[in-house]
């Protein structure tokens, strides 16, 4: 008789929530073994006894054939003494200790479920709650862990006799699911006026009738709420932008399927795995030119980003409306999403007509994600829905645990435990207060959720950012240690970390503000940065921005300072720009000169917009980046030609911007088409960075360039410098599960917060 053996196994990563346990169940019955296995805060555990052949099986399996949702991260095991046990269980959930525990994120509903979905046969036939230990609702449920029910928003739903069998039969694909349910003890839909009266009928049927009226219809998700219309209906889309107060921002289009999705975008195989992944994000693709979509769904744009139902809920609408629809956030613009019943009826009742809602609770309002197919790979623009809140890891272990409190637009914040950084779903623009309440009480709810006490706290270096003053706040009454992080180095750091690196790099971050080490805006960058330290070592030379942040909303702004740097203060009178702003066109370049109201920038953002000011494209923008936005659409990729930059100064290496402007002027007035002047600009912007860093290398020796801020979420842009920097013999990083942009921020900070504490460099 083969001797038995005894181990206590621990199992670590994203494995609760996701039927691990019944996986462990099935695999330990199927190898005859004996013992049991349970969550706790650490992850799983197991105890398992059994010929050492088997037990050994078994623990190549539980890597290999893990459930879809899962995520191991680490397997332990020690030799135990024997006991002869027989049979193999489940055991309750042990709730005590320091949490250490990953959580699952939300999951579109998997195919299983689908066709129980669709069959008139099955008991769960038409229920818009379906899911089963491979999908559903995660993250947003989860009030505390170890992930039980009772500790989730589905704790009210008490389990029917029928739900209750097929939770506790191992054999069964919702064994230990926790928010199963059917329509006999789960949540219940419900269509509801604006009052908050029910209107009887079939929901499903009645919001359809209302979208194709024409009307507009708020949905509760999986996340917070959306707002809906029919994306072909131009009075629909128009009145919805009316309401919303969104006058240009595209909106999302979700569709049935892949082959409806085909009818309005280039899916390309990247694209098609985007779309079908069960995170179910927004995907940016290619529209095509005859999409029967409302010229109000994404106006100035040549993409739409598409998404496909993730929930019941939407699959059985979808299938009603039989059209694709408007599913743009459920908020008024530059708010945070409403989550909370009493909050969506609160805000959107002078936007919605009608509420398709329920009574299950979301915990944590969670946006849907974005991302976009880019050499066969996906880049993330925005991380959230399907993604969190599953970690990124580090590359070795943080000495202390620490939160680092992002920037002040796009923001996410990042706690760090171990070698797991945790970033927050997308928080929004703190400048407002409702975006500023959610960005305090997520942090509250993580730092339960992860059992994280911070001992450092990383911080922007701009002293009026909100998120630096929640850090200051923390800093005087809890007594952490504050580490400054310089915004641009932030970025670099997050795009090291993307890609599992530590530097030396050469990083060239653009964006639109950073707050600079010499007290000038910065937003132009070249770093020689690893994630301990950097230097400046090249910049877009500075121009005044007159107005300060008006600036920013005002574009042909900063084509009056770049015209008058770039003609030595007499800009030519016969720009269109000149003449449309002609009654304070006078005003403000005296503004810049004398440097009144008009902070020094480097910010590559900046030049963008004064390019696209010139070209007539945007004078005043109603959401950030537009004028960049717009101005990369209108480019001719055909088109070759760059205009030529100067770079002055070794050390650092200063870049002309003025000479892009004063070519673009040029063009301008020699009638030369604005697609041709759009491409002639990205493509001399792209040669001057591959230019100036082949410089640096000549100094530095590195080789490796690290590309980093929401200027490089222009397409066009960063395909022509990656290849130029390939061309050059360059080793080329850039993001692909992190953004580029502001998101990212959050992660690079808590880098470089951790890089400086192994280093004993913590101080700010």
């Amino acid at each position: 008789m083969e001797t038995r053996t005894r181990r206590a196994v621990r199992i670590e990563g994203i494995v609760q929530g996701v039927g691990f346990r019944p996986f462990v169940h099935g695999l330990a019955t199927r190898l005859g073994l004996a013992g049991h296995v349970g969550n706790d805060v650490d992850g799983v555990f197991v105890e398992v006894e059994g010929p050492a052949a088997d037990i050994e099986a078994f623990l190549v399996a539980l890597r290999r054939d893990a459930p879809p949702l899962a995520a191991v991260e680490r397997v332990t095991s020690v030799e135990t003494a024997p006991n002869d046990g027989r049979g193999f269980s489940i055991v309750p959930s042990d709730p005590g200790g320091g949490k250490r525990a990953l959580v699952a994120a939300d999951s579109a509903v998997c195919d299983d479920c689908l066709r129980e979905l669709g069959d008139t046969g099955d008991r769960r036939f038409g229920y818009p709650f379906i899911n089963c230990t491979n999908c559903g609702p995660r993250f947003t449920i989860v009030r505390d862990v170890p992930y039980d029910r009772p500790l989730t928003t589905m704790a009210g739903f008490g389990l029917c006799t029928v739900c209750a069998a097929e939770y506790h039969d191992p054999a069964d694909r919702r064994f230990h699911a926790q928010p199963t349910c059917c329509a006999d003890c789960g949540p219940r839909l419900r269509l509801r006026d604006t009052a908050g009266r029910e209107v009887p009928g079939d929901p499903i049927a009645a919001a359809a009738a209302l979208l194709r009226e024409g009307r507009v219809l708020a949905i509760k998700g999986i996340g917070g709420q959306h707002l809906a219309v029919l994306a072909a209906d131009e009075r629909a889309t128009a009145l919805l932008r009316k309401r919303k107060h969104r006058e240009d921002k595209p909106f999302a289009v979700m569709v049935s399927d892949v082959d409806d999705a085909r009818t309005l975008c280039e899916v390309d195989t990247a694209g098609r795995e985007s779309l079908t992944s069960r995170r179910r994000p927004i995907v940016l693709l290619p529209r095509l030119a005859d999409a029967p979509v409302a010229a109000a769904v994404a106006p100035g744009t040549r993409q739409l980003g598409l998404l496909l139902p993730y929930s019941p809920l939407h699959h059985l609408l979808l299938a009603a409306v039989a059209a694709p629809i408007v599913l743009t956030s459920g908020n008024v613009s530059e708010e945070p999403i409403a989550y909370t019943d009493a909050d969506a009826f609160a805000r959107l009742g002078g936007i919605a007509d009608a509420f398709l809602t329920h009574d299950r609770p979301i915990h944590i309002r969670t946006d849907d994600s974005v991302v976009r197919p880019w050499r066969g790979r996906e880049s993330v623009l925005r991380r959230s829905r399907g993604f969190v809140p599953e970690p990124v890891t580090l590359p070795w272990t943080a000495p202390r645990p620490l939160l680092a409190c992002g920037a002040e637009l796009k923001n996410t914040f990042c706690l760090v435990k171990d070698r797991f950084a945790v970033i927050s779903q997308h928080i929004g623009d703190l400048e407002n207060f409702e975006t500023l309440r959610s960005f305090t009480e997520g942090i509250v709810h993580f730092r339960r959720l992860f059992d994280i006490d911070p001992a450092l706290v990383a911080h922007d270096l701009h002293p009026e950012y909100l998120s630096t003053k929640h850090a200051s706040d923390l800093a005087e009454h809890s007594g952490v240690e504050l580490v400054g992080v310089q915004h641009h180095h932030a970025h670099i750091a997050s795009c090291l970390i993307d890609n599992g690196e530590e530097g030396p790099v050469l990083g060239v971050a653009f964006d639109g503000t950073g707050f600079g080490d010499d007290g000038t805006i910065w937003g132009g960058e070249f770093l020689l940065a690893d994630l301990t330290t950097y230097a400046r070592v090249g910049h877009l030379a500075p121009v005044p921005m007159p107005g300060g942040t008006t600036a920013i909303r005002q574009p042909w702004r900063m084509a009056a300072a770049y015209l008058d740097q770039a003609f030595d203060g007499c800009p030519p009178t016969n720009l269109a720009v000149s003449g449309r702003n002609a009654t304070t066109w006078a005003t403000v370049i005296a503004l810049a000169r004398r440097r009144m109201a008009s902070p020094l920038t480097s910010s590559a953002g900046r030049l963008f917009d004064a390019v696209s000011a010139v070209l007539g494209i945007r004078d005043t923008v109603h959401y950030e980046g537009q004028a960049a936005i717009e101005l990369e659409q209108l480019a001719d990729a055909g088109e070759r030609d760059a205009y030529p930059v100067s770079v002055s100064g070794a050390g650092p290496l200063v870049v002309a911007g003025a000479d892009l402007v004063r070519a673009v002027a040029e063009d301008v007035l020699r009638g030369v088409p604005p697609a041709v002047v759009s491409a002639r600009f990205h493509n001399g912007m792209a040669e001057v960075i591959a230019r100036c860093c082949v410089s640096l290398r000549e100094g530095t020796g590195v080789d490796t360039v690290a590309i980093s801020g929401g200027v490089f979420q222009n397409l066009l842009l960063l395909d022509r410098t990656v290849d130029l920097l390939h061309e050059n013999g360059f080793r080329v990083l850039t993001h692909t599960r992190v953004p580029a942009n502001d998101g990212g921020i959050s992660l690079g900070q808590a880098a470089v917060a951790a890089a400086r504490d192994r280093a004993g460099i913590t101080s700010s």
